[in-house]
């Protein structure tokens, strides 16, 4: 198969640690160019080996021996460059969130269905098989009826430190960076939409970006998700299903990279407690995905109408804990 030839749109530390090496065990991927504006190109593509630097963004998308782009720029600047790229015929792997409103998202989307270019949020977490035995065990009425969702993602983070993630201006903030994923898992689990949202957060007095929001959400069917996240707390991120007849913990839901890939349930129900492993390469997996739909034309199973949904549950949330 012809390899999906990648160019990396900045030299961000998620680009050189964890999607360019995905990418470079993906069998159908291959990283051929790096771009940065700030004069690291150069040094980047030396220390890993790839064959093409630029200085420039536009010059990047100007080269017609790059079919796709990973964009892991601030989340400010993701609308702006995913939409340049689509305009120069290159298919978008974009870092989340996707945009900062939905309003963004749309706009985004009208430039991939005029351009005819594939474009995928990276929400990689959901490519880790564990998610799939989740939903295995729920359809087998294990745990009965679904009623409650818990997920929580958080780390200790320097808040007094000028990391984009404290800058409000470039889409800081703890929901934007972690909370989209709690979001999202509670979606993906139940496979609807919520029809209340509700949120509260502490917002940093000087940065004016939320350091830590818990909400609710409540779906049709009666479920309801709680989540919390947080730059304060020390490192969590697991979500767990409680349902009539038992309980689903997923101890590594979002980043079972750091153990490894080992994915590990913790299955309560009538039979008695057991434990499950369930292993996966998430960044090599998603990034395969990727690579076989902009082969195929196909859509990815996260399109852009899911990115337009989850950022709407994201916009009220933010709206909630600030009001």
């Amino acid at each position: 198969m012809t390899k999906v030839r990648f160019g990396v749109l900045s030299t961000a530390k998620i680009a050189r640690n964890t999607l360019i090496p995905a990418m470079e065990r993906a069998h159908n991927a291959e990283v051929v160019a790096v771009a940065s504006e700030s004069g690291k190109a150069q040094d980047f593509a030396a220390e890993l080996g790839i064959p093409k630097h630029y200085e420039s963004y536009t010059d990047l998308l100007n080269d017609p021996e790059i079919d796709a782009v990973y964009i892991p720029l601030p989340n400010q600047l993701h609308k702006q460059w995913a939409i340049e790229a689509a305009k120069h015929g290159k298919h978008v792997l974009c870092e989340k969130p996707a945009a900062l409103t939905s309003q963004d998202v749309e706009e985004m989307s009208v430039a991939f269905k005029d351009n005819n270019v594939i474009f995928m949020e990276a929400f990689m977490y959901q490519f880790h098989p564990q998610h799939n035995r989740v939903k295995e065990i729920i359809a087998s009425g294990e745990i009965g009826d679904v009623k409650l969702i818990r997920s929580t993602f958080s780390f200790l983070h320097d808040l007094n430190s000028g990391n984009i993630r404290m800058q409000k201006e470039l889409g800081g903030g703890v929901l934007y960076d972690v909370g989209c994923y709690c979001i999202h898992a509670s979606r993906l689990i139940t496979g609807e939409e919520p029809v209340e949202v509700k949120a509260t957060a502490n917002l940093h007095p000087t940065h004016d970006v939320d350091i830590t929001t818990a909400g609710t959400l409540k779906f049709e069917s009666g479920v309801i998700a709680n989540f919390d996240v947080s730059f304060e707390q020390s490192f969590k991120a697991s979500y767990e299903v409680v349902g009539t007849k038992g309980s689903i913990l997923v101890k590594h839901a979002f980043r079972p990279d750091n153990e490894g890939g080992n994915g590990v349930l913790v299955v309560n129900a009538e039979a008695g407690q057991r434990e499950e492993t369930v292993q996966g390469d998430q960044y090599k997996l998603q990034v395969e995905h990727f690579a076989e739909c902009v082969h195929s034309g196909k859509q990815p199973m996260y399109s852009v109408e899911e990115t337009l949904k989850n950022m709407r549950v994201i916009e009220q949330a933010l709206a909630s804990a600030r009001n």
